[in-house]
């Protein structure tokens, strides 16, 4: 994924996503695959943006593998799509944001490695959109150690990254500070370099907020978990929400931290979801809303410039929303979960 030369074709791309982007599953249509059976999830796949990979896996796979691998198949090609399409600068911002999906894969094969995951069930999770080779992917999808991992990283983007937080992790024992070099590693290459041009205020505007947003997260997992670990250690730089200082004093106070994010400009649109954070004491439902606020937020941005990245990034967004909807309630049936049950962990824009 080098850089393509020519100017930037935002209005072309844009026109692109806007068609694809109508095509999306809304609220009525995951209410529909709340009432049928993975088999037949499949079957509604088959008829919709999902078909050609349904029919290609068709023939290895059945139930909820055909639809978990059809699902990051189709994922991959509509990224690679945007590619295709992107010129010129817009091509250069748009590779280096479907890097999350590099930064996705690292933290899934950690986590896999560490919980002791079989390592075909691993692949099943890994979304090929970004730039690590596939074959380095089945290969660490095979690794017997953490640290097999973290060295078979060692020449990607990551590497320096996950060098530095293997101590950390060994003395821990949680896979928190690896998470968070991967998490800081993407972000600063993300932000390098995107300079001052009017046509990226929005972009920008955009990106401390997803930073924002990933602070809020990591702050309120580590006051959760009692750790001993510095929450200075883990900030994220390029917000606007939080200084390493206030990630720092805010960390140690469920209530403080709560209190704060509540007086912040991001206070109104997570009103619900910090009122669920404090009454059932649990992150799930605060981090489904975080999600859908990403979502809106880049759309609301998108409209002030619409001929700019941002829109492009909140398609990228729901198409992972969408993909995280079908792949819960395919899980979710296959588990024998109430309908209502299921519904709960989706995210519905």
């Amino acid at each position: 994924m080098s850089s393509r030369a020519g100017s930037a074709n935002a209005e072309y791309v844009n026109a692109r996503v806007r068609s694809r982007r109508a095509g999306l599953y809304d609220e009525e249509s995951y209410r529909r695959l709340l009432r049928t059976s993975p088999a037949e999830i499949a079957r509604d796949m088959e008829e919709s943006a999902y078909g050609r990979e349904i029919n290609e896996l068709g023939s290895r796979f059945d139930g909820v593998d055909l639809i978990e691998y059809a699902l990051n198949r189709n994922l991959a090609r509509q990224f690679d799509d945007l590619l295709r399409w992107a010129e010129g600068s817009l091509y250069d911002l748009l590779v280096r944001y479907l890097r999350k999906f590099d930064a996705w894969n690292v933290k899934t094969l950690l986590r896999g490695v560490y919980s002791g995951t079989a390592p075909e069930a691993v692949r099943v999770d890994l979304i090929r959109a970004g730039e690590l080779d596939d074959d380095l992917l089945d290969r660490l999808a095979d690794a017997g150690s953490i640290e097999e991992v973290v060295e078979g990283l060692s020449d990607t983007l990551f590497g320096d990254a996950l060098a530095g937080a293997f101590e950390d992790y060994e003395n821990a024992g949680l896979l928190v500070p690896l998470e968070n070099a991967v998490d800081r590693a993407y972000y600063e290459l993300l932000t390098a370099e995107l300079g001052s041009s009017p046509e990226l205020a929005e972009y920008r505007r955009y990106l401390r907020a997803e930073i924002d947003f990933r602070n809020a997260i990591n702050a309120l997992r580590l006051a959760r978990s009692g750790t001993e670990l510095d929450p200075a250690a883990y900030f994220i730089a390029g917000g606007e929400l939080f200084s390493e200082r206030d990630v720092q004093r805010l960390a140690g106070s469920m209530d403080e931290l709560v209190g704060y994010i509540r007086e912040s400009t991001y206070g109104d649109d997570l009103s619900a979801a910090l009122d669920e954070l404090e009454s059932a004491d649990s992150l799930v439902g605060f981090e489904r809303a975080l999600e859908a606020a990403q979502v809106e937020y880049a759309d609301a941005l998108g409209t002030i410039y619409p001929l700019s990245v941002t829109p492009v990034v909140a398609f990228i967004l729901s198409k992972e929303r969408e993909v995280d909807n079908i792949r819960a309630i395919a899980r979710g049936k296959e588990a024998g979960l109430d309908p209502d049950e299921i519904e709960r962990e989706l995210v519905i824009l």
